[in-house]
This record gives structure tokens, C-alpha cells and sequence, in this order.
């Protein structure tokens, strides 16, 4: 888990992370190339980012905390964050895939 958290760090810094008010943005200009939704996220949060997910085709995951995806990319708490580049985010999916079996949906 924390090796996941570090790499999503590591994207951050390398500039390839849209989080907060953004995400909707990047889904529909489909620079999303995988979004990351907090499990502890409201409701209506978790519809609207999988209904654009869905609708775009953007392969989503439910996964971390708030806390806890925030501090990974360096803010406060965030309900989600987009992954913008393609090698960080197949990465990223082998990651959780591996370590802790997340279930990804388009």
C-alpha cells in the first residue's frame, strides 16, 4: 500500500496528477487516463465522477482514503485524482491489481 502511495507521489511531482475541481475537466477533455476515487467519498461525489468516467470511458478505481490520497499527492484531503499519463497509470493499475486486488471499471 504504501509503495502504491509513493508512486502516486512520484507522479505528482513528474506533473502527471489533476486532482480536486479538475478531475471532471481532465475526464472530459480525455486526458484522464485513469481516475482514482476515494472510497470515503460522498455519494454524490462517487456518481458524478463514475457517471463521467462511464460516459467518457475512462477506467476508474475505488481506492485509499481521502487522508490518504491527499497526503500521497502533497494536499489537503481530495476525493479523487485523475493519473494524466499513460505509463503512470498502467503502472499504477498493475500496482493495485497486485497488491491489494482493486477492482477497475470503464
Amino acid at each position: 500500500m504504501k509503495l502504491i502511495l509513493n508512486f502516486l507521489g512520484l507522479a505528482n511531482r513528474a506533473g502527471k496528477i489533476a486532482s480536486g475541481d479538475t478531475v471532471i475537466n481532465k475526464i472530459q477533455r480525455k486526458e484522464a487516463k485513469l481516475v482514482i476515487i476515494a472510497t470515503d467519498a460522498s455519494d454524490s461525489s462517487k456518481k458524478r465522477l463514475i457517471d463521467k468516467c462511464s460516459f467518457y470511458k475512462v477506467p476508474y478505481v475505488e481506492f485509499f482514503e481521502k487522508e490518504q490520497l491527499g497526503l500521497a499527492i502533497g494536499k489537503s484531503h481530495r476525493s479523487s485524482c485523475a493519473i494524466l499519463d499513460l505509463g503512470f497509470s498502467k503502472k499504477l493499475e498493475s500496482m493495485i491489481i497486485e497488491n491489494s486486488g482493486g477492482e477497475f471499471h470503464e
